[in-house]
């Protein structure tokens, strides 16, 4: 008899476990782009939870027609090539008027992206169908089925992460790109053009999002609220890991994706009140929980978990 109250716990902490750590994975697959583009632009960019909700949306309507497999691939291709011409048209004219007005222009974007999707579908939510490889059940754990597309979403996160850090370190593109931010004169120099190069990592962290996008639609509904939802989360990864640092967003993605799951699975009432119904739990704190990390950290660490520290900083 003792048995059973040890695997309700177990199934308990591996099922919620399982799950915050999907959510905090694509959480990662979203911000990862973000990261990459600050850390090799210094741009903020505003209108990139707006690729990733543009990439659900292609990758829908790509999907009824060419499949699954075929959206995956081409959906990113078309993000990235508008991220391109983004940057060549856009941002490249007002990088000499510094990062306020690039901010300025990502923020108007975001909008002009969220309301041409509006007229292009509708306000509709729409629902993409999963190939039959990827779908029902890859294992039970104690008892509850885990979802073969969970780990899918899983594995091309942690890929993700694999392929960008060994590009960006270990191949001569990867090391052409860092210089570009830091040492733009010395690249051109070596006759690399640094515009294209700049074009070419908006593009890439473009294509990212969209990648987050095609996955992350096929797992949840894709509606035109989806940027909103969880772009501002993406930012707080980004914020709370340390501005350009793969590692720390990868960390902070796992960390809040695991909080938020287990705040709500939890649902310790924190406040009592009148009803059965009323007082302050933690389930209801949950979407504000990220926020709060978000402040602790800039308190404590303002660089981010793993952001580089200013020179002469005491943090």
């Amino acid at each position: 008899m003792s048995t059973v109250p040890l695997l309700h716990a177990l199934s308990f902490w591996v099922t919620n476990g399982l799950s915050g750590l999907a959510f905090g994975l694509l959480l990662f697959m979203l911000s990862a782009g973000l990261t990459l583009v600050f850390s090799l632009m210094g741009v903020m960019n505003f209108a990139h939870a707006s690729f990733y909700m543009l990439g659900a949306y292609f990758a829908f309507a790509l999907g009824h027609r060419l499949g699954f497999w075929s959206s995956l691939v081409l959906a990113p291709l078309a993000v990235a090539l508008v991220g391109a011409f983004v940057e060549r048209y856009g941002l490249r004219r007002l990088r000499v008027h510094g990062q306020i007005a690039e901010l300025l222009f990502t923020f108007g974007l975001a909008y002009l992206i969220d309301e041409m999707v509006k007229l292009a579908w509708g306000l509709s939510p729409q629902t993409a169908t999963l190939p039959a490889v990827l779908d029902g059940p890859l294992f039970d754990a104690f008892g509850v089925p885990f979802p073969r597309y969970r780990a899918f979403m899983m594995a091309i996160s942690v890929g993700m992460l694999l392929v960008l850090t060994l590009a960006l370190k270990r191949s001569r593109t990867g090391l052409v790109i860092e210089a570009a931010r830091t040492h733009p004169d010395a690249v051109a120099a070596l006759g690399h053009d640094v515009d294209r190069v700049f074009t070419l990592v908006f593009a890439l962290g473009a294509g990212l999002a969209a990648v987050a996008g095609v996955v992350g639609g096929h797992a949840f509904v894709v509606e035109p609220g989806m940027a909103d939802s969880i772009g501002p989360i993406v930012f707080v990864v980004a914020v709370v890991g340390g501005l350009g640092s793969l590692g720390g967003a990868f960390l902070a993605s796992l960390g809040i994706g695991l909080l938020q799951t287990f705040a709500v699975a939890l649902d310790i009432r924190l406040l009592p009140g009148a009803g059965a119904q009323s007082g302050l739990t933690l389930a209801r704190l949950a979407p504000a929980l990220p926020y709060l990390l978000l402040i602790l950290t800039l308190l404590i660490r303002p660089s981010g978990w793993l952001g580089a520290r200013p020179a002469g900083g005491d943090n």
